[in-house]
């Protein structure tokens, strides 16, 4: 496996309607492994093949994992899905808001209205049907990765242009409500 180069704007990739993935062999199966490895050095949650400059419906993604009183991660909570070809076929009425970042715009934040939970469709890293039923963070990173595959970014969607922060000033901002 290898660390795989993460695009980030302008690159014209990144706003592009990916292609089907037809071909799951031993290649695809490297791209896979590669961008679980490029996903986890860069302390991603998710990761398009977009931000890898493959146009290429597919992304992996790596649920947070539950945590004990003092912050120790509970074994079996994290859980790692490779989702391709990937179609929400139904969203909750409830939507809320929440901040997001993405990899490919390193450096920012924003707060996105996303669906509470969404039901996926796909296959799996080697070609079998697949659904899910997700909802709060995971529906959340799912909902952001999908939108990579159709040329969409997390700034689209932002509930109001000023609802767009640098990570520092973000920070700032919320270290001063705090107090």
């Amino acid at each position: 496996m290898s660390t795989l180069e993460i695009v980030t704007l302008p690159n014209p990739v990144l706003r592009q309607r990916t292609h089907k993935v037809a071909d799951f062999g031993p290649d695809f199966q490297k791209l896979v492994d590669d961008m679980i490895e490029t996903m986890r050095a860069a302390s991603g949650v998710g990761l398009a093949a977009p931000q890898i400059g493959q146009s290429l419906r597919m992304a992996v993604v790596e649920n947070l994992p539950d945590e004990d009183e003092e912050g120790n991660e509970l074994p079996g909570t994290r859980q790692l899905f490779v989702i391709v070809n990937p179609e929400i076929f139904w969203k909750s009425r409830e939507t809320v808001d929440g901040i997001e970042g993405c990899l490919s715009i390193p450096g920012y934040l924003g707060e996105v209205e996303r669906y509470e939970a969404i039901r996926v469709r796909g296959q799996d890293r080697h070609g079998k049907k697949m659904r899910l039923k997700l909802e709060g963070w995971t529906a959340r990173i799912f909902q952001h990765e999908i939108d990579h595959l159709e040329g969409v970014l997390f700034i689209d969607k932002l509930t109001a242009p000023e609802n767009f922060w640098t990570e520092e000033a973000y920070r700032a901002q919320f270290e001063e409500e705090e107090e």
